[in-house]
């Protein structure tokens, strides 16, 4: 009978004894699968900060370049705008100075050549270091300002000299009439880019901070 007892005993002992071991082979694994987690977890996370601040550079660069660009653009297509309405002169009632619409839209082409190009200069002499001449607030509202003013001048002219030119192409197709509506299109691609710009400006004015 105490044979039995004592067998018993070292059974129960053993079997208490046995899950210690499992439970330690247990716990290491089981911290090692969790420190393992939760090392991905952080280099994920560290992966999607840096990436959301690369785009972000990213973003605030293509802002910082665009309004150069935009007003280049302008520059470029207002200047072919005033070239083809100026050389328009072919005599007699193809003169383009005797119609007031074209003289307005020379008039509108030539400010909007000579405001883009000096903003496109001043935007180019920024972004090479060197200062700019209005501040940064005052400068942004400027801008929102003087691209809307230009491309509305810009609109106004093309209201004017489009139907015109409708009505003496519908009459005759020639080279006045093919210059005139040439210069219409260049105009009306250099409104679009100032539009673009005074978005463009809208959007820093309502990004920017008075603290």
């Amino acid at each position: 009978m105490a044979m039995v007892t004592t067998d018993a005993s070292a059974t129960a002992d053993a079997a208490t004894k046995q899950p210690d071991a499992t439970d330690k082979e247990y716990s290491s694994y089981n911290g090692a699968s969790t420190a393992a987690g939760a090392h991905r977890a952080r280099g994920s996370g560290g992966g999607g900060v840096v990436d959301s601040v690369v785009a972000r550079w990213r973003r605030e660069d293509m802002l910082d370049k665009s309004p150069l660009a935009l007003h280049a653009a302008a520059a470029a297509f207002a200047f072919v705008a005033l070239v083809l309405v100026a050389s328009n002169q072919h005599g007699d009632w193809m003169q383009f100075d005797r119609y007031q619409e074209y003289r307005y839209l020379l008039a509108i082409a030539a400010l909007a050549f000579v405001y883009s190009l000096a903003q496109a200069l001043r935007h180019a002499h920024r972004m090479r270091g060197g200062a700019d001449p209005a501040s940064a607030p005052s400068g942004r509202i400027f801008d929102f300002v003087a691209d809307q003013v230009v491309a509305y001048l810009l609109m106004s002219a093309l209201s004017a000299a489009t139907p015109i030119t409708n009505r003496m192409r519908t009459a005759v197709v020639n080279n006045f009439t093919d210059a005139t509506a040439a210069a219409i299109s260049m105009a009306f691609l250099a409104f679009v880019a100032l539009a673009l710009a005074a978005t463009l400006s809208g959007y820093k004015l309502s990004k920017q901070t008075y603290m």
